[in-house]
């Protein structure tokens, strides 16, 4: 499975919302100059994100995005979805034979569980979060 700019972006979008959550509006041509994006193309994917009832727009001069819901509320799968459609590792595993067919839906139900565990919160905290094993030896 791949992922398209559409759902890289539209959690881009959403994982900055996360980050100002509380703080009021953040307008995208905000979110597009600090990430170096299209903002055209960012307003692309806002609109099914607001409904979907992921984000809420704030009309006015001070206005913008916000998150319709808490982020530990909103899951990276709820975004993906909206933004890709279903997920699947491949199209047509009812054609395939049972062993593949049985790896294919292992593939998009290990996806799945990944994508629907991960909030917003996760993401978010993710950056907070000091990864020191990574660099610690055991001898």
């Amino acid at each position: 499975m791949k992922i398209s700019t559409k759902g890289r972006y539209g959690l881009t979008i959403m994982l900055e919302l996360a980050r100002k959550h509380g703080n009021g509006p953040t307008s995208l041509k905000t979110i597009a100059r600090e990430k170096e994006l299209s903002e055209h193309y960012l307003e692309q994917l806002a609109s099914p994100l607001r409904n979907a009832g992921l984000i809420k727009s704030i009309r006015g001069a001070y206005g913008g995005y916000i998150l319709a819901k808490d982020p530990k509320d909103i899951r990276a799968g709820d975004i993906i979805r909206v933004l890709e459609g279903p997920i699947s590792p491949v199209e047509g595993i009812e054609n395939e034979e049972p062993a593949k067919q049985a790896l294919w839906i292992r593939v998009r139900d290990a996806v799945k569980d990944v994508l629907d565990t991960t909030t917003l919160e996760d993401l978010k905290q993710h950056e907070n979060d000091k990864v020191q094993d990574a660099y610690m030896f055991y001898i």
